[in-house]
C-alpha cells in the first residue's frame, strides 16, 4: 500500500494573490479518496523537521535566514514568495514528510509526498519558490544513516533541477539526472551527473523515446539501492510556464515508465510532486492523480 504526506494545515501560507499554485495541495489528496484511488488511512501527516538533519544539507548561516525571516530584499525576490513563519513552517513539514515517506518506501516500496519537489534550494540559499530541498535532504539522511549507499534522483520536472544538481555535484553516492526544457527556467543552469535538454515543444513520443533510452542506461550504470522521482506535471502543452507539448497520455505514461523500472528491480522509490501551472487546475489535479493511479496499479 502505497503511503501519502499531507500538508492540510499549511496549504494556505500566502497572501490571496499567490495562492493559486497552492490550491492543487488541496485538490489531489480530495480527488484522490474521492474517485477511490486512496483510503485515507493511506494519508500520513509530518510534523517540522530538526534542524540537525536540514543541516546535513543546507548550511548554517542560511537555516539562521529562514529562523529569523532576515533576507535582503535581492535574496526574497529570489525566492518569489513572501517570506513568513508560515511559509518556513509548511517548508520544513514538506521535507520532514519526504523524509518520513523514505522511511515507508524501504518497507514498502513507494511513498509519495503531495507537495515537495523543491529542487531550486541550493545549499546556501532558496530560489523559484523553494526554500529547503526536500528530496536531497531525505538523500542526505539515507546515507548519512547508512540506509542507503548509492541514490538516484530523478527529475522530470519541466525545470532543471540547478540546486539538487549543485547540492550533489560532488558526491559520487547520488547521481543526479534531469530531463528538462532547455530554453526554460533557469537560464544558467547547473551541471547534473546527467542532463537532457529538450527543445521547445517537445511532443509525447520525442520524449517517451528519450526517456527510455536514458532510464534504460541508468539503472544498469548507477545500479541505485533508492531512487527519488520529482514528477512534476508542468511538462503539459497546456502549462503556462512549462514550453513543451506532453499530454496527458504522454505524462502518465512517462510515469509508467519510471514506476515499473523501480518495481520490477525492486528499489525502493520516493516520489515528490513538483511543478504543475496550467491554468486549470483540474487539468494539473488529473495529471497528478495519474501518479498516483500508476502508482496504485503497480505496487498493489
Amino acid at each position: 500500500m502505497i503511503r501519502i504526506a499531507q500538508h492540510p494545515l499549511y496549504a494556505h501560507p500566502l497572501p490571496e494573490g499567490h495562492r493559486f499554485p497552492m490550491l492543487k495541495y488541496e485538490l489531489l489528496p480530495e480527488q484522490l479518496k474521492r474517485e477511490g484511488t486512496c483510503i485515507p488511512a493511506q494519508f500520513f501527516s509530518p510534523t517540522k523537521l530538526d534542524n540537525a538533519t536540514i543541516l546535513l544539507t543546507h548550511c548554517e548561516a542560511y537555516i539562521e535566514k529562514l529562523n529569523t525571516l532576515k533576507f535582503s530584499k535581492k535574496e526574497a525576490r529570489r525566492i518569489g514568495f513572501p517570506v513568513s513563519e508560515n511559509l518556513i513552517l509548511r517548508e520544513h513539514v514538506i521535507a520532514q514528510g519526504t523524509l518520513m515517506g523514505c522511511e515507508y518506501a524501504l518497507s514498502n516500496g513507494i511513498a509519495f509526498n503531495i507537495a515537495g519537489g523543491t529542487h531550486h534550494a541550493f545549499y546556501d540559499r532558496g530560489e523559484a519558490f523553494c526554500l529547503l530541498n526536500d528530496q536531497a535532504i531525505a538523500a542526505n539522511h539515507l546515507l548519512y544513516t547508512k540506509k542507503a549507499s548509492k541514490i538516484l534522483i530523478i527529475d522530470l520536472d519541466v525545470h532543471q533541477g540547478n540546486g539538487t544538481a549543485a547540492l550533489f555535484e560532488n558526491n559520487p553516492q547520488v547521481f543526479t539526472f534531469s530531463m528538462h526544457g532547455k530554453s526554460n527556467y533557469p537560464f544558467q543552469k547547473e551541471r547534473s551527473d546527467l542532463d537532457v535538454a529538450l527543445p521547445d515543444n517537445t511532443d509525447d513520443e520525442s520524449y517517451l523515446k528519450l526517456l527510455e533510452k536514458h532510464l534504460g542506461n541508468l539503472f544498469e550504470r548507477v545500479r541505485p539501492d533508492f531512487v527519488f522521482y520529482l514528477s512534476g506535471v508542468d511538462v503539459l502543452k497546456e502549462d503556462k510556464l512549462g514550453r513543451l507539448s506532453l499530454s496527458l497520455k504522454g505524462s502518465k505514461r512517462r510515469d509508467e515508465m519510471v514506476l515499473s523500472a523501480c518495481y520490477e528491480q525492486d528499489i525502493p522509490i520516493q516520489c515528490s510532486m513538483g511543478g504543475g501551472y496550467a491554468p486549470d487546475v483540474n487539468l494539473i489535479v488529473e495529471a497528478h492523480a495519474n501518479t498516483y493511479r500508476v502508482a496504485s496499479s503497480i505496487f498493489e
